[in-house]
């Protein structure tokens, strides 16, 4: 198989590579820059179109009841789809089946732009009426197939690609590529925000949708080139297909080849893949990362914003905690890679499970001592759940790390795309409680909920932790825990 014996070495900007059978050292890891820069584009279009949609949406009618009602449909697709998308992603060759996605998702994100401009210029009565076009129910469909399409190729890139190139006997320099990662999604998601933000200050909502779809075109091949770049300057690893072998050669399974029944395919995907899910090696590992999905309320999110507005907090100071929370997320993806080398990967992870439950532990009981009333304790409410991200985001990146190690390379996208099914799951259950218990006075009961999922979460992993089983003692051999 054409370079499998791919290895990387860290350096000060980030991983190098060279190929092991006979091949001369590539140089200065010109490979994983250019992965590294499809990453940035298609990361910055992603997260200026997830900042642009909602904000455009919202304008059509002063309701939440669109935005919300596509976002629903969004995680419904997400929970449901996602087993299938990476069952086909586990496959086909990887770099046919991820520029096939960046371009399904590129056509969406248009299809979109279109949809929307075209609803600015039709008059609408209600929000109800809006539900009730022909276009948003198009609007609906292409957003559940553009939200897919970003989950297969994030999964490709953070639990496939990164694997291949880093390896996952090399600890360290697959926690630096995985932090580097983290930092580009994180600096992607400012640097959309702004841009979007900026355009929206001196254009109307037409104009500046009709700059993102600029953006993606222009973007689309970016990502295509140097995702070939990429792959050809590693000798061709990213491009190995993960079917089964059969007398020295590849045999490449299509799933739906010979299909007469769709949906039984599906459904049998479907099923395959949360069965491979509940019997991963790193199980608890991956529901401890499930169970902080849970936490929708001490989180710079959409209900922390109303609570906040509804205590008439200056405006400037929601868009610094939101800005801060990010950079804290920043500085986490710096610091992880140093807890992997110091503690190992799963001490490591631990680490940032404790320090996020016990600040907001802290946090929490602030709010419950009733004392949000004045100026001073409201900001050290925020400050905590400001830091309390370290902890969040360390082991953000740490755990994406146990579960490379954990996965076999055969079923990474499959297990991966289920297990973001399953976090889907966990928004969708909480942002229904939410519904139910709307009301601003309600917000303590919700924080306590948060904090349980994130304090279950610390348990489940540190539990596991302490009572090692023979197949994470063999899996994490070269950890300082073992």
């Amino acid at each position: 198989m054409k370079g499998a014996g791919t290895w990387v070495r860290v350096r000060k900007w980030g991983v190098v590579s060279a190929a092991s059978c006979g091949r001369q050292n590539r140089g200065f890891g010109v490979e994983v820059i250019a992965l590294y820069a499809s990453c940035v584009a298609g990361n910055l279009v992603e997260q200026l179109w997830n900042i642009a949609w909602p904000s455009a949406v919202a304008l059509l009618h002063p309701s939440l009841l669109p935005v919300a009602f596509l976002g629903f449909f969004a995680k419904l697709a997400i929970f449901v789809g996602g087993p299938l998308v990476g069952k086909l992603m586990d496959h086909f060759p990887r770099v046919p089946a991820y520029n096939c996605l960046s371009s399904v998702q590129a056509a969406a994100q248009l299809v979109s732009v279109a949809l929307i401009i075209h609803a600015h210029s039709v008059p609408v009565n209600s929000a109800s009426s809006v539900l009730m076009q022909p276009w948003f129910a198009v609007l609906v469909l292409v957003g559940a197939i553009e939200r897919l399409s970003g989950l297969a190729l994030g999964v490709a890139m953070e639990r496939d690609w990164v694997v291949q190139l880093a390896g996952t006997n090399r600890p360290i320099a697959l926690a630096q590529a995985n932090a580097i990662i983290s930092r580009i999604d994180l600096l992607c998601e400012i640097a959309g925000a702004s841009l979007f933000g900026i355009l929206l200050s001196r254009y109307d909502s037409v104009t500046c949708l009709k700059l993102a779809a600029g953006l993606m075109i222009g973007a689309l091949p970016v990502v295509l080139l140097l995702t070939w770049l990429s792959n050809k300057l590693s000798a061709g690893v990213l491009d190995r297909p993960k079917s089964p072998q059969c007398c020295g050669k590849t045999v490449i399974e299509y799933p739906f080849q010979n299909a007469g029944n769709f949906v039984q395919i599906s459904t049998d995907a479907i099923k395959h893949g949360w069965m491979e899910y509940k019997h991963q090696p790193v199980l608890p590992a991956s529901l401890a990362y499930v169970l902080l999905y849970f936490n929708v309320v001490l989180t710079p999110g959409g209900l922390m914003t109303a609570f906040l507005t509804q205590r008439g907090l200056n405006p400037s100071i929601i868009g610094g905690f939101s800005g801060l929370c990010a950079f804290m997320g920043v500085a986490a993806t710096f610091i992880s890679a140093s807890l992997v080398k110091r503690f190992g990967i799963l001490k490591a992870g631990a680490l940032g499970l404790i320090f996020q439950a016990s600040l907001l532990t802290i946090a929490v009981a602030v709010y419950c001592s009733g004392s949000l009333s004045r100026h001073t304790p409201l900001l050290f409410f925020l400050f905590l759940i400001v830091l309390s991200r370290l902890g969040h985001m360390s082991y953000d990146v740490v755990g994406a790390q146990i579960l490379q190690t954990g996965i076999p390379p055969s079923k990474a996208n499959l297990i991966g795309t289920t297990e973001v099914s399953v976090a889907s799951l966990a928004e969708f259950v909480m942002f229904g409680v939410a519904i139910i218990a709307n009301d601003v006075s309600h917000f303590g009961f919700l924080a306590v909920l948060s904090l349980s999922s994130v304090v279950g979460a610390t348990w489940l992993f540190c539990r596991w932790l302490v009572n090692p089983t023979d197949e994470q003692k063999r899996l994490f051999s070269f950890d300082p825990q073992f």
